[in-house]
């Protein structure tokens, strides 16, 4: 049994991806340490720091796969430190006394921030791609349904007729706004950190800040202005960001899986063969996909407080919010990505049942389209006569059970204004949609 759920062989596809779990492996991470380490070598050597035979043993041992992680695992807990072990065994590996010039000048959290930020802009780039998959399966919904009417809803009623192409144009405006915002985020979060062990870069004296240029240059990393150890903003914007794509998944789920409802059936996430619902009543067909993104919405969401907890940082170095990041951030992302995997499926598979959305505009027998008959009186009567001569003719079709049109053409105020044929009009609710099919195709053409 494994302690956590992104651990576990049976529940990780659930909670994180093949991709996710990859990234954020222990392997990979002593691999970002080490790629950190050889390229400060490479720097400092071309600077004329450190022996340039030196920086060339240092990257001949920069392949995690040559480090034993249980040793490794081992000297951590003995020296209740990260990356001491590693430096040592870096130290150990290379020929002759060249291991003494591995981590010159550098701290603990030049190593692991740095090493951090290799990892997130991998992750991001995964993240990038799923909300291109989402983007597209949205937008096919959006040109295929624009003018597809459905009931629009609001407080869980029916309110009037939409359309699912602007409902699904919505989710894209959406997702498009969090691609925007990852654009705009990048070069922010992706800056490496070099400043040594209060971030003054004393040990390199005047090189330190032409160091810091090199390495950053090498690992293809934004350079900082000022060293970051106690500014951890970035790190919180992207849970942020995060917290935002995985929550627009969430409301997409939840709207699916409310219109999946036995009563409702307008859509159904995909249902392959083998696919069960229950253990005991075979006939269910549960919207489990949509039920998990649910839940990885919430759980990515709970990061937001950890997140900016860490804001709060002691004097020049803090080792409390260190610990708290390593906690959040790739349990965060990798929800972030199986949400956003999982809700590509879904969106991708989607069955729209177009013929039971004009079914349930029938309903209500007519009533949703009250404001269209209000519209057309007001021209005459004025807008609150108008609404109080529908209000009484909506409440004696709820009370008689009858349609609208019959408790229309009872009333004679409204006879005297509207012929038979007018209200037929009026009450044909494909063709009060409004501008939805026109703003669902607006936003497709964007």
């Amino acid at each position: 049994m494994s302690a956590y759920v992104i651990d576990s062989e049976l529940f990780r596809d659930q909670f994180s991806t093949v991709e996710m779990r990859d990234i954020f492996s222990d392997r990979r991470t002593v691999q970002a340490w080490l790629d950190v380490e050889v390229a400060l070598a490479e720097a400092e050597a071309e600077l004329g720091i450190i022996p340039t035979k030196a920086a060339e043993a240092i990257k001949d041992v920069g392949d995690a796969a040559l480090y034993d992680l249980a040793d490794m695992k081992r000297e951590m807990d003995r020296t209740s430190h990260p990356i001491v072990p590693l430096v040592r065994a870096i130290g150990a590996k290379c020929e002759g006394d060249y291991g003494e010039y591995v981590h010159w000048g550098a701290t603990t959290q030049d190593i692991t921030d740095t090493g951090t930020m290799l990892q997130i802009r991998d992750a991001e780039a995964v993240i990038t791609l799923r909300l291109e998959a989402l983007s597209d399966a949205l937008l096919d919904h959006v040109v295929t349904h624009a003018a597809t009417a459905m009931p629009g809803r609001t407080h869980g009623q029916h309110a009037q007729p939409v359309t699912f192409g602007y409902k699904a144009a919505i989710w894209l405006d959406e997702v498009r706004r969090h691609q925007t915002r990852m654009d705009e985020m990048r070069p922010r979060l992706l800056v490496g950190q070099f400043g040594g062990a209060v971030g003054t870069l004393a040990a390199l004296g005047d090189q330190g800040l032409a160091v810091r240029e090199r390495l950053m240059e090498k690992l293809e990393l934004g350079e900082p202005l000022i060293t970051w150890h106690t500014a951890r903003d970035r790190l919180t914007e992207l849970i942020s960001n995060l917290a935002m794509i995985a929550g627009t998944c969430g409301k997409i789920a939840h709207e699916i899986y409310v219109l999946q409802k036995t009563e409702v059936q307008e859509v159904e996430e995909p249902f392959p063969d083998g696919k069960v619902g229950s253990s005991t009543m075979p006939h269910k067909r549960n919207p489990a996909i949509c039920e998990g993104i649910m839940a990885l919405s919430r759980t990515v969401r709970s990061s937001l407080p950890l997140a900016f907890e860490t804001l709060i940082a002691e004097h020049e170095r803090d080792k409390v919010g260190l610990q708290t990041e390593r906690e959040f951030i790739s349990r965060t992302i990798a929800q972030t990505d199986a949400a956003l995997a999982k809700t590509v499926m879904v969106t991708e598979g989607l069955d729209v049942r177009a013929e039971n959305m004009r079914e349930n505009l029938d309903i209500t027998k007519g009533l949703t389209l009250s404001e269209a008959v209000m519209m057309a009186l007001g021209d005459k009567l004025g807008r609150q006569q108008a609404h109080e001569i529908l209000y009484r003719s909506c409440m004696l079709a709820f009370k008689e059970d009858t349609t609208m049109r019959d408790a229309l053409m009872h009333s004679m105020e409204v006879r005297e204004i509207l012929s038979e044929d007018e209200i037929d009009a009026l009450l044909d609710p494909e063709a009060y949609t409004g501008l939805a099919a026109r703003m669902a195709r607006q936003v497709a053409d964007e």
